[in-house]
């Protein structure tokens, strides 16, 4: 984890190094859930949610970071992260282009990595005061490397894919939000390959700065690795951090 959080240090220095008379301040957010036990149990649990975002006139640059953490009597029970890069191009206020580029690793999910890059558009289907819905969708490269899990070796799995994505958000109170992210990524050439990840969140302000937050993850593959679960789930209690 600590590498995670000093590569998005290092990448978002380079991003945002240089300054452009039309740029929009770089907008910060950030989720740390922390959990540790000591006694007649020894646990310790890390959730980590990092979104670095930079506008120009017309451009915008998204670098969002997702990682769990957690261990029982010391030994690693989970290690999970994924990081996207996102360029986007406005045409409208609505309609912009987007080029995504990800990279996913869990060492208990069988996968050794999981990479998918490719152009696509993003749409905002609901701009309102208290209602927004953005939606995505992305033609993709992927490349899916499986760790040996005996009698079977490692391999690579690469394919053309694609991703849809949407992203609703409800301002229910001036302190309270509400949500809802749903992806689906999957293969063009196998139709039961394909990779399920909701979030569900609700966020209450407590300053301008701080808020709490607690958020349901689900992480579901369809075809999983050999004596793999299909579902992955996460809950969280977070302190979260904008600015």
């Amino acid at each position: 984890m600590k590498k995670i959080v000093l590569s998005l240090v290092a990448l978002s220095s380079l991003m945002f190094a240089e300054d452009a008379p039309t740029e929009k301040p770089l907008k910060t957010h950030g989720e740390l859930g922390y959990i540790q036990t000591n006694g007649n149990t020894e646990t310790k649990a890390l959730n980590l949610d990092i979104d670095l975002t930079k506008e120009w006139t017309k451009s915008i640059v998204t670098l969002s970071a997702d990682g769990q953490y957690a261990s029982d009597q010391g030994e690693k029970t989970k290690n999970k992260y994924t990081i996207e890069f996102n360029y986007g191009y406005k045409f409208s206020e609505r309609l912009s282009f987007d080029y995504l580029i990800g990279y996913k690793d869990d060492e208990f999910s069988g996968f050794e990595y999981q990479f998918y890059t490719g152009p696509g558009m993003k749409y905002k289907a609901i701009d309102m005061e208290k209602h927004q819905l953005s939606t995505e969708a992305n033609i993709l490269y992927s490349v899916d490397r499986y760790e040996a899990i005996p009698p079977l070796e490692a391999y690579t799995d690469d394919y053309a894919g694609y991703r849809l994505k949407g992203v609703y958000d409800w301002q229910i109170l001036e302190s309270l939000k509400f949500k809802q992210e749903l992806s689906l990524r999957g293969s063009f050439e196998d139709g039961d390959k394909y990779f399920i990840y909701s979030e569900t969140a609700l966020h209450n302000k407590i300053n301008d700065i701080f808020s709490a937050g607690i958020s349901y993850k689900v992480d579901y593959v369809n075809v999983p690795a050999a004596g793999k679960e299909k579902t992955d789930t996460t809950f969280a209690v977070n302190l979260i951090l904008d600015y």
